[in-house]
């Protein structure tokens, strides 16, 4: 009981003295404090002046008792599937796997043929370019080696040279020393 008093002191400390006269003369509740969306239903609870709370309850379909909304339709009665009705799914559905199946090996099949046309166009561009790479560096080597036989050719015909005049100079030396001697 003692606690009961002591509820009801703390509310009557948090409510206004205006609130506390207005339930002293109006026991109903006021009809903005409760609001009914279907089955869910709002109750302002105690306003502040930091805000206002609020209680929101939803209420349970089987106890709402709202006969408006309308009520799902039952399912139409399923038929027993006679034995060639199954026989004629089960073949359905085989030619359905079977035809995925092609599909999916002619998928691969393509792709397979795909990979195989770009490596064959790999090889013959790789034998492309081996065969230029082997024609150009033949050409070098053939350029290189005309070079260097102009090269010693050039040498030899300079040393024929110095071989000459060498043996110019020593008659014209044998000359002097006969004519001086």
């Amino acid at each position: 009981m003692t606690s009961t008093v002591s509820a009801y002191t703390d509310k009557i400390k948090e409510m206004s003295m205006l609130s506390l006269i207005c339930s002293c003369f109006y026991t109903q509740p006021h009809p903005n404090s409760l609001y009914q969306y279907g089955d869910l239903e709002v109750k302002g609870l105690n306003k502040r002046a930091s805000g206002q709370s609020f209680e929101v309850i939803l209420k349970d379909p089987d106890q709402s008792g709202d006969k408006s909304q309308p009520q799902p339709l039952p399912s139409p009665p399923r038929r027993e599937a006679s034995l060639e009705e199954l026989q004629r799914r089960l073949e359905a559905a085989e030619d359905r796997r079977k035809c995925q199946e092609a599909l999916l090996l002619k998928q691969l099949a393509e792709k397979r043929e795909h990979e195989q046309e770009v490596l064959q166009k790999a090889r013959e561009e790789n034998n492309i370019f081996s065969k230029k790479t082997e024609e150009k560096l033949t050409q070098k080597m053939e350029v290189n080696q005309e070079n260097r036989e102009a090269h010693l050719n050039a040498l030899k015909q300079r040393l024929r040279e110095k071989a000459i005049h060498a043996a110019e100079v020593r008659r014209n030396k044998e000359l002097q020393a006969d004519l001086s001697g």
